[in-house]
């Protein structure tokens, strides 16, 4: 599996890089993130959803595990899953990942079992000079097609 990786050197940057990317996504696609506390989960979130023409203030669903944002382009799931680890239950994950959003999964490890087989993976980690490198793993043909496409649109940045 390809791995593609872009550093950001500002949180504009790293809105910008998410974006571009909502540009590129559609009703049912599914993305994981991961990152350290304060790597900028929340900030790529931001910028999707900016993408998405969402103007509703985004943050961190930890508390409610899905937070819902319907009034962009498309909708927009953001959860939270890190309080279901070692839980069977089920919250309706299909209908999110097969319905008409786009689902962003933090600590999606927690409900693999549920996750559709393709999938953008996206990591974010510190690097240096307080810069982040983000990485995205595209698993299926779908989604590495639409890395490559960002990865053309963001040659600039």
């Amino acid at each position: 599996m390809d791995v593609f990786k872009l550093t950001t050197y500002s949180e504009d940057d790293t809105m910008e890089i998410a974006k571009q990317l909502a540009s590129l996504l559609d009703r049912g696609d599914v993305l994981t993130l991961e990152g350290d506390l304060g790597a900028g989960k929340t900030t790529f979130t931001k910028g999707l959803a900016k993408g998405l023409n969402i103007e509703e203030n985004v943050s961190s669903p930890t508390f409610t595990i899905i937070k819902e944002y319907t009034d962009g382009k498309l909708p927009l799931y953001h959860m939270d899953v890190y309080r279901l680890e070692g839980s069977d239950e089920d919250i309706g994950f299909e209908e999110y990942f097969y319905g008409n959003g786009i689902s962003i999964v933090e600590w999606a490890q927690f409900i693999e079992d549920y996750l559709p087989n393709e999938v953008l993976s996206i990591t974010i980690h510190y690097g240096e000079e307080g810069s982040r490198i983000i990485e995205f793993a595209p698993y299926g043909p779908y989604y590495h097609s639409i890395v490559e496409s960002l990865f053309i649109n963001v040659k600039g940045l």
